[in-house]
């Protein structure tokens, strides 16, 4: 998985204070009324996807793209809440937002055992684990959400580690739920770092070339 938002150089102070004041109403309401639904169908396209896994092996890669789609979207709705990134995030799945950038690679196969262990006990050995730290980080993260806005009302600039903190807490729950989710069978790691993301699709014996060691 690749998940960033990009810095910007130079952010506004009238979008600041706009989405501060008013963005629940012009941002989040309509945003969030139609992703509603949208998560209603993601939820059924789970359960679909879980017996689809446990007799064939694979993800339908349709579905597998349609909540790749859905999750592209709530980041780009909670990347502006934030203040992450300026301007509008776009309605619906084939947008193009070049604040937000999420990729996942899709999965040739995935184990059948692996989703009967995620149904059954994922919640126990990833979900307590994980949704425990992330509750202190995100309640770190609200303390440098309310810092990072006064500097940026003041200077017009994201100190760049406020930045990327709050995107690598972002990409560790989006991390969570792919995995809870059935669409990897990666165990997520402890990490706020993207240099933690597995190459996909490698050889368990693959080496990095001389090359690219350095």
């Amino acid at each position: 998985m690749k998940f960033d938002v990009i810095h910007q150089e130079r952010y506004s102070r009238g979008q600041l204070l706009l989405r501060a004041f008013f963005g629940f109403l012009y941002i989040a309401m309509p945003h969030f009324f139609l992703l509603l639904f949208v998560g209603i169908a993601a939820q059924v396209i789970t359960f679909i996807a879980f017996w689809v896994i446990l007799f064939t092996g694979s993800y339908p890669e349709s579905l597998f793209e349609f909540q790749v789609k859905v999750m592209h979207w709530n980041q780009r709705v909670q990347a502006r809440l934030i203040h992450l990134a300026d301007g509008y995030p776009p309605f619906g799945f084939d947008v193009d937002d070049p604040a937000v950038v999420l990729e996942v690679s899709y999965p040739e196969r995935l184990s059948r055992g692996h989703a009967l262990l995620k149904v059954l006990l994922g919640w126990l050995y990833c979900g307590i684990p994980h949704y425990f730290v992330l509750f202190f980080l995100l309640m770190a993260g609200s303390i440098v959400q309310f810092i990072a806005f006064w500097v940026v009302l003041f200077t017009a600039e994201y100190p760049k580690g406020m930045h990327s903190f709050n995107v690598g807490v972002m990409r560790w729950g989006l991390r969570v739920q792919l995995y809870l989710g059935l669409m990897t069978d990666d165990y997520p790691p402890f990490s706020l770092d993207p240099e933690e993301e597995k190459p996909q699709n490698l050889p368990p014996d693959a080496s990095p070339s001389p090359s690219t060691a350095a």
